[in-house]
Parts: C-alpha cells; sequence; structure tokens
C-alpha cells in the first residue's frame, strides 16, 4: 500500500517525467554543479576580459594624450630654446656695436680741418 501510495503522488506530480528528473538530480548533481560553476567561471572571465579591455583602450588614449602633450611641451622648448638664440645673438651684437663707438671715440681726433690728424692717445 505504501508503494502504491509513492507512486501515485509521483504519477500525479508528472509521472515518468518527474522521475527521471528526480533520478537525474540526485545522480548528476555533482556534475550539474561542476556545469553551473564552469558556466558562472566563463562568465566572470568574461566580465574581466570585457574590463581589461576597456583599460586597455583607457590606456591607448592616456598614451595618446600623453604623446601629444610631450610634443606640445617639445614645441614650447623649441621656441624658447629659439628665443634665448635670438637674444644672445642681439646682446652680442649690441656689445659689438659699443665696442666700436668706444673704439671711434678714443680714435677721435680733436684737431679738425687738417691732413695729419692726430687721435688723442698713443693708438
Amino acid at each position: 500500500m505504501m508503494m502504491d501510495t509513492v507512486l501515485a503522488v509521483i504519477g500525479t506530480l508528472g509521472g515518468w517525467e518527474a522521475i527521471k528528473w528526480i533520478l537525474n538530480t540526485f545522480l548528476y548533481r555533482k556534475t550539474n554543479a561542476r556545469k553551473e560553476d564552469a558556466s558562472a567561471d566563463a562568465a566572470e572571465i568574461q566580465n574581466l576580459l570585457s574590463v581589461i579591455e576597456k583599460l586597455n583602450t583607457q590606456i591607448e588614449r592616456y598614451d595618446e594624450r600623453l604623446k601629444q602633450r610631450d610634443d606640445k611641451v617639445d614645441a614650447i622648448y623649441r621656441d624658447w630654446r629659439n628665443s634665448q638664440n635670438e637674444v644672445q645673438q642681439w646682446t652680442h651684437k649690441y656689445h659689438e656695436l659699443e665696442l666700436k663707438s668706444k673704439e671711434a671715440e678714443i680714435r677721435r681726433c680733436d684737431v679738425r680741418g687738417c691732413k695729419d690728424r692726430i687721435p688723442p692717445s698713443d693708438y
């Protein structure tokens, strides 16, 4: 009688499919658990790969921005060095002209209108 009741309950709950489901659940529970773990691990790995891809994209973008800034800094330094060279050239020309002016002042002749001009110093 007990067996008839159990079979009747199983029959009303789904019949043969219920029996197969119960057997599969008990017999393959470890295998099913491993499959679920594997699918969860695969989903995690996929998420990690997408995060890594996003990070790589960000790194490439930051590298490009850094390269642009380096180029900009190089251009600014190049302009600054050119300006320094120009200032140095003008200073050099100014000092040359100042020396020529001093030399001309020293060689100036005090006697006007004569053929034999004598400078005031022994140059």
